[in-house]
């Protein structure tokens, strides 16, 4: 029914109850468990299935998008699925079976419902109680994928116990992938061993010396009305790296962050067209730029967007910005997925022959967090900024 890794095969033919798929990035193993399921729910007939994200955005950006892809691609399950449910999440089969998405807000909420097949996504972002009361109610068998940058409950309490199988993958594993990708991740080991460990070999890390520590989550929603909007900061992309762009709001003396682009292979008419779709007023708005960029940038303000202008930038310019932004409280919106992961594992550059942190930070991990130091360096000089506080971070919940 689908093309396939090895990833797939271990998967399906694991007798485990529980298989927790550990992974570095891109190692497929977020699209081989939801093949399984995919497979495993034809054969079957009146079944649930229920992946569990830490939110609906995770959800849409991750699982559930590599899900209607599954789908889309393959004639074979089209037939066999009966409908999906934009609204709802869910897809419908013939047999009777479905495949719901879901996220659970406590322990509490997690007690509804029952399945007799379970997934965990990205399981590091959702706390064990959730874990325990769904486990409790699956019948069958229980998947649960993460990247391994740090350790959390599943290596505490899951992990070696019996009935429970671990599957170690990372880009290798994956046939599908193009070399640039590939090279890409490998050259993670240039910039920061501990990282490459995690997101090129998939073995447990520990990523510490995280630039920005002062975040904290909230809805859109949350965005006072009368936060003053001070910029949209956009980074260039195309093949390798995405085109980014993240909203900037200041209210109460704290930064309130929205991401509203993250996507590769666009054109500038690309741009042009993705922002105005998801905002019509978008040319009026202020837009600081990659200054790397003057074709782009003059090109954009030619498509309409004519407050679009260049980053500052400088030989100190990007710690300059990083100093700004942490003295700064950042709220970050729950939809901004690729920004949260980004500020999850943004860290300062070890010196390789001392083993301390230097006052620069590594070259990754920043498609998102560099439009937004766009913004302060253009908009917030650091003289008008308010003094260094802290605020716990709570981008994992």
């Amino acid at each position: 029914m689908f093309k396939s890794g090895r990833l797939f095969g271990d998967n399906y033919h694991s007798a485990a109850d529980t298989v927790v798929n550990q992974g570095g990035t891109s190692s497929g193993k977020t699209y081989s468990i939801l093949q399984v399921l995919f497979q495993k729910l034809s054969e079957r007939t009146s079944k649930v299935c229920t992946v569990v994200g830490q939110d609906i955005p995770n959800l849409k950006a991750g699982a559930l998008r590599d899900a209607l892809d599954i789908y889309n691609n393959s004639e074979e399950l089209k037939s066999l699925i009966k409908s999906y449910n934009k609204s709802e999440r869910i897809f419908e089969f013939h047999n009777g079976c479905v495949m719901e998405f879901k996220s659970y807000e406590d322990s509490q909420d997690a007690k509804s419902g029952k399945r007799d097949f379970l997934f965990l996504n990205e399981a590091q972002g959702i706390p064990k109680p959730i874990y325990d009361e769904l486990e409790l109610r699956t019948k069958e068998q229980a998947f649960i994928d993460y990247n391994p940058n740090a350790e959390f409950w599943v290596h505490d309490d899951i992990i070696g116990k019996s009935g429970v199988e671990l599957l170690i993958s990372d880009h290798r594993q994956n046939p599908f992938l193009l070399d640039k990708q590939r090279a890409k991740i490998e050259g993670l080991k240039e910039k920061d061993l501990e990282l490459w460990k995690v997101y090129a070999r998939g073995k447990t890390g520990k990523i510490e010396g995280l630039v920005l520590r002062n975040t904290v989550l909230c809805n859109y929603e949350d965005i006072p009305a009368g936060a003053r909007f001070i910029g949209r900061g956009m980074d260039f992309g195309f093949t390798n790296d995405p085109t980014t762009a993240v909203d900037v709001y200041l209210s109460g003396g704290e930064l309130w962050l929205d991401e509203v682009l993250y996507e590769e292979g666009l054109t500038n008419p690309d741009i042009h067209r993705r922002l105005l779709a998801e905002d019509p007023a978008a040319t009026l708005k202020v837009m600081i730029a990659d200054s790397a960029e003057p074709k782009s940038i003059e090109e954009l303000r030619r498509l309409g967007f004519r407050l679009i202008e260049p980053a500052l930038k400088g030989p100190d310019s990007v710690r300059a910005g990083i100093e700004i932004l942490q003295r700064y409280r950042l709220n970050v919106t729950r939809r901004s997925v690729h920004l949260r992961k980004e500020l999850d594992n943004y860290k300062w550059k070890v010196d390789r022959t001392t083993g301390k942190p230097t006052n620069e930070p590594v070259d990754a991990f920043n498609h998102c967090i560099d439009p937004v130091r766009y913004v302060v360096l253009n908009k917030l000089p650091a003289a008008l900024a308010p003094r260094r506080r802290s605020a716990k971070s709570s981008l994992v919940q």
